[in-house]
């Protein structure tokens, strides 16, 4: 059996796949676009922050969610605000795995925990970038991976790479966890799905593609395989676990990491929340702040199409479906919604795919123009409101 026929199961397209994982010598030009991506923003967000009197270093690793996961890595759990209206944030909220990795690099090293935060999220951007052109690689070719991982780095929002935030090691898990399945990997693929659900709630999405993988796999030979299966157990113990345990110290088992979540007023509901949001700015001042949102959600909804009829691998679209959907139905703070989208970088392999087929010089261009659009928003952004 060849490689590509190790992925055609799952729906990949017909490209032959290169052999084995992209080592240094395949990926180094990604890899090296995506570093001179992030210093770019960089340099224009310590530019941007001085001369509006911020200090760049705080926003990026002492701000928002950055002080929840330090807090957790420096006194662990437990830590609760009462809000004036009654509401209780607990940082039970928050999954570990981002947390330990803080806490063990301030004990090998005199950082303290938001700055290994921020080396965390630096070695995992690049982990992720790596990990998405190895799937955009091996599916579609290199120039696609190389314009994947650039199309990923000047996303409007892609300056939460460089904070200290879990998107970058939760996207880094999840790349590579899709790539394990595309070459039938189980063992590996269920072990970083576990990891990515020790990180974000979001990774339910990995564990989706990992089962989806499995049982289509098995469905067509006939036969569940020792590897097979354990993937498929492995998959959800990390998020599982974090779940009952934080349902424990919450008071309920099965119900009280919800009830921490309800705290935040984060939930479910199908996006009704979020389409009165959008209502209400139509309806009122903020017209034409709805009527961008309403154009990213058509962009949003004509990706996923595009994802579907150029026929990605099902772990792909089951994971990036996933994805969008916890993102967009969700009640939680709409503000968020930008920075969720992030890990769903398989949306973006339609675009890649496309631009691959442009000359270099008219590529290099157009992302290059992106890439300091991106770099000034994110000055914007982090000396405005910034992320939650």
């Amino acid at each position: 059996m060849t490689a590509s026929d190790q992925i055609r199961p799952l729906c990949a397209p017909r490209a032959p796949a290169p052999p084995g994982p992209p080592g240094l010598r395949r990926a180094g030009p990604a890899l090296a676009v995506y570093a001179a991506v992030r210093v770019t923003g960089l340099a224009v967000l310590a530019l941007w922050s001085s001369l509006a009197g911020n200090d760049a270093h705080r926003l990026l690793s002492r701000r928002w969610d950055s002080l929840w996961y330090a807090r957790v890595a420096e006194q662990g759990y437990g830590w609760e605000v009462v809000l004036p209206d009654g509401a209780v944030h607990s940082n039970l909220a928050f999954f570990p795995l981002l947390p330990w990795l803080e806490r063990l690099g301030s004990w090998l090293t005199p950082l303290a925990a938001p700055d290994v935060g921020l080396v965390v999220s630096a070695v995992a951007s690049l982990a992720a970038a790596w990990g998405v052109f190895a799937v955009a690689e091996r599916l579609y070719g290199g120039a696609a991976g190389v314009t994947a991982v650039t199309l990923w780095a000047v996303l409007p929002v892609g300056i939460v790479q460089s904070m200290a935030y879990s998107e970058s090691l939760f996207t880094a898990l999840a790349a590579w966890a899709l790539y394990a399945l595309l070459r039938e990997r189980w063992v590996a693929a269920g072990l970083l799905a576990s990891l990515a659900g020790l990180t974000r709630p979001v990774g339910m999405a990995v564990t989706a593609a990992v089962l989806v993988g499995v049982a289509l796999t098995a469905r067509r030979e006939r036969r569940l395989t020792p590897a097979m299966a354990a993937g498929a157990l492995l998959s959800p113990l990390g998020a599982g676990a974090y779940v009952v345990w934080a349902g424990l110290r919450a008071g309920d088992p099965l119900l009280g990491y919800l009830r921490v979540q309800e705290g935040w007023g984060n939930g479910f509901d199908g996006g009704l929340a979020f389409a009165r949001f959008i209502g209400s700015l139509l309806a009122g001042p903020g017209f034409w702040g709805g009527l961008g949102l309403t154009a990213g959600l058509a962009l949003l909804a004509w990706l996923c199409v595009r994802c579907v009829r150029q026929r990605q691998p099902v772990v792909l679209l089951v994971y990036a479906g996933t994805v969008v959907a916890l993102a967009v139905c969700a009640s939680g703070y709409f503000g968020s919604k930008p920075r969720l989208l992030l890990p769903a970088f398989p949306l973006l392999l339609p675009l890649a795919v496309a631009l691959a087929r442009w000359s270099a010089a008219r590529r290099g261009l157009l992302l290059a123009g992106a890439g300091l659009l991106s770099a000034g928003y994110a000055g914007l952004w982090l000396n405005g409101s910034g992320p939650p």
